[in-house]
């Protein structure tokens, strides 16, 4: 198989280094394996995966003009399901579904994950019928209430307001 990026070849390791291996390729070429691109775990010393003279299959990922060669063990190896990478397991409770299949749609304010101000918020304070315009208020009252007190507390620690430099 020719030396193209994409490719998969076999190759044969001919020196590591604290920052990677140097893989024999076909063809009398010569390309490395960075050591983020060893395995799919966290590799400490290159030595604990690959030692000289292993034959291996590698991923070409990159040449460039100056004739290098980038490659990659972990992108060579097939993964089988199980070894899905931990974002893609994520065990996720089901929605509930409506007889045609289709999730229920909430529409009373509530939202995963974060505050809002129709469900008891800091700014909302649970009043259901408070207007737009009293749920600001509140937000620049409190805003402006905790920017003061940041202010004073940054001001002690200075030495006070406008003080600037005295010779």
């Amino acid at each position: 198989m020719s030396i193209e990026v994409g490719n998969i070849v076999e190759g044969v390791v001919s020196g590591i280094t604290n920052f990677g291996a140097f893989i024999n390729l076909p063809e009398n070429k010569v390309g490395l394996v960075h050591i983020s691109e060893v395995a799919d775990v966290y590799v400490k010393d290159v030595k604990d995966f690959l030692k000289e003279q292993d034959k291996i299959k590698v991923k070409i990922l990159s040449i460039d003009e100056k004739g290098k060669i980038g490659l990659s063990v972990k992108q060579a190896q097939e993964k089988k399901p199980e070894e899905q990478p931990q974002r893609e397991q994520r065990n996720f409770a089901p929605r509930p579904q409506r007889e045609g299949g289709a999730p229920f749609q909430r529409n009373d304010g509530f939202r995963a994950g974060g505050n809002d101000f129709r469900r008891g918020s800091r700014f909302g304070g649970g009043s259901g019928g408070a207007s737009f315009e009293d749920k600001l208020s509140r937000f620049l009252k409190d805003s402006d209430e905790r920017l003061t007190d940041l202010s004073r507390k940054t001001d002690s620690k200075r030495g006070g307001r406008g003080g600037g430099r005295r010779r």
